[in-house]
């Protein structure tokens, strides 16, 4: 009998996501009859975080990623935490076993973090000072991936000043006084960093934007941007017409889904297909959007 995956998606404005695209053509390679199923919250606005988990566990969901805004959120309501999603303090994957119990995980830290490597190398920040814009759950995760990759000193910036603040005291506690610091202004933080990261929602589709001053970008910055809808955002742009070195969120969509892909199913994916597949699905994906405008 063939086995069966079902799958999914929680959080706001996701409709574009190519989380389908991946885990379904992951589940076709390897003879799965599966379903990814995408649940935005913003076409569910009376449906609360709790309920839908609720509704996954009784519909026999094999597990669910979790994306803006839910990936601090979700942490009171699962069985059981990682560890290192626990540590980070931000949750973007829960397996659910057949009992129905729930367990979350971080996959967003190892996603950045070989990301970052295949596309600028961690000479670029080891001993380094670096900026990230955004505390909440992606940004939490970058910053335990920037101190795995060797970062001497991160500056956090959040329009949030209280969580820029909380996130940087958790990192001290882990890392040394002096480690980690929030910063009130983006821009002077740039001119102190080697390179900037945004883990917020700006510059994705909807949602436009600049996340730090672009007079602040030199070309002796990196830029890497965790959104990959648009695949360039108004940052990257900017900062590529700078001369900088630049990634976009494509290489950690692919190697978080990889790392979700062993937790879901317990067996290692195709890399290299993942990134054939992520690329195919958002060439026709930016093509349909192109000819809606």
């Amino acid at each position: 009998m063939q086995q069966r995956l079902l799958v999914g998606l929680i959080g706001a404005n996701i409709l574009k996501s190519l989380s389908p695209a991946l885990f379904e053509d992951a589940c076709a390679a390897s003879g799965i009859r599966g379903l990814y199923h995408l649940m935005d919250l913003d076409g569910r606005p009376r449906r609360s975080l709790e309920s839908l988990l609720d509704a996954v566990r009784t519909a026999g969901f094999a597990g669910v990623n979790i994306t803006y805004p839910c990936k601090e959120a979700v942490l009171p309501l699962l069985d059981a935490v990682s560890p290192e999603a626990r540590q980070i303090g931000a949750v973007n994957c829960v397996t659910i076993d057949r009992d129905g119990g729930t367990a979350g995980y971080n996959t967003d830290r190892i996603g950045f973090r070989r990301a970052f490597e295949d596309a600028f190398g961690k000479a670029a920040v080891v001993d380094k000072t670096a900026l990230l814009v955004g505390a909440g759950g992606a940004g939490r995760a970058v910053a335990f991936a920037l101190f795995d990759l060797g970062v001497d000193t991160l500056l956090v910036h959040d329009r949030d000043a209280g969580r820029a603040e909380r996130l940087a005291d958790a990192l001290v506690s882990r890392y040394g006084v002096g480690r980690c610091r929030a910063v009130a202004d983006a821009g002077s933080g740039l001119a102190d960093a080697a390179g900037v990261v945004n883990a917020t929602p700006v510059g994705m589709l909807g949602m436009p934007g600049v996340p730090v001053p672009d007079d602040c970008i030199a070309a002796r910055h990196w830029v890497a941007d965790v959104v990959y809808t648009p695949l360039e955002t108004a940052l990257i742009k900017v900062a590529r017409a700078r001369g900088c070195r630049v990634t976009g969120g494509a290489g950690m969509c692919v190697h978080q889904a990889a790392e979700t892909w062993r937790l879901f199913t317990r067996s290692v994916p195709d890399h290299d297909r993942m990134h054939r597949t992520f690329a195919a699905a958002a060439a026709l994906r930016d093509e349909t959007m192109t000819e809606a405008l």
